[in-house]
């Protein structure tokens, strides 16, 4: 059996406008200074908690929650408003499902707001499991979240792909003893998937299938 198990920002779907939208209007409600969406990038990938703290100026990182707080309001809102699937992943998913590959998604996004878009992008999709960030779980690089999808699956062999554009995810699938891919197309590029030793790096979402499927 082979599993994908898929990223959601910067892999699945271009989800940067959003994210930035709603930490700059919490920003802007607390009163400093907002970033470009090209900064917010480099503050991604390691859960909203930690978004919020990256954004906040130095001499202001303890009012993480205030912010986390009013990041969730605005981005309860707003989360589809310039949100898009990346071309060819909805093609992506029909052609690994058409081969028997099981499909997941494993993200550090709060997982109400994961499972809520996966089910809007990807209404036609079967995922063994939509998990995202959550404080009863550890955020990736640990492999928690990797554990709880494995054992959704039936006993037997595994073979399973991390499927990301940051090196966090191929830290997720070398802790987890497992294949990383990387998407080149993503939010962090080909040179830090490469520096975190991925196995294969995708150009383009069909990648992807030629390299699981082949």
């Amino acid at each position: 059996m082979k599993l994908a198990v898929f990223d959601l920002d910067g892999t699945i779907a271009d989800t940067l406008c959003d994210l930035a939208d709603a930490v700059n209007a919490g920003l802007r409600d607390m009163g400093y200074p907002v970033h470009r969406y090209d900064e917010y990038r480099y503050m991604v990938g390691n859960g909203a908690a930690k978004l919020c703290e990256r954004a906040l100026p130095e001499g202001a990182k303890e009012r993480a929650a205030e912010l986390r707080g009013l990041f969730d309001g605005y981005y309860r809102q707003h989360y589809l408003d310039k949100t898009r699937l990346y071309d060819g992943m909805t093609e992506v998913m029909e052609k690994l499902s058409a081969s028997d590959v099981r499909l997941a998604v494993a993200t550090n996004k709060p997982e109400v707001f994961a499972q809520a878009m996966i089910a809007m992008l990807l209404p036609d999709t079967d995922f063994v499991r939509v998990l995202g960030g959550r404080p009863d779980r550890p955020v990736k690089p640990d492999t928690a979240i990797i554990s709880e999808i494995l054992s959704a699956l039936p006993e037997g062999d595994v073979t399973a792909y991390m499927i990301g554009d940051s090196n966090v995810d191929i830290q997720t699938a070398q802790n987890a003893g497992i294949i990383g891919i990387g998407c080149a197309w993503g939010f962090r590029g080909r040179t830090e998937l490469e520096n975190a030793g991925a196995d294969f790096i995708a150009e383009i979402p069909d990648d992807i299938v030629t390299f699981i499927c082949n």
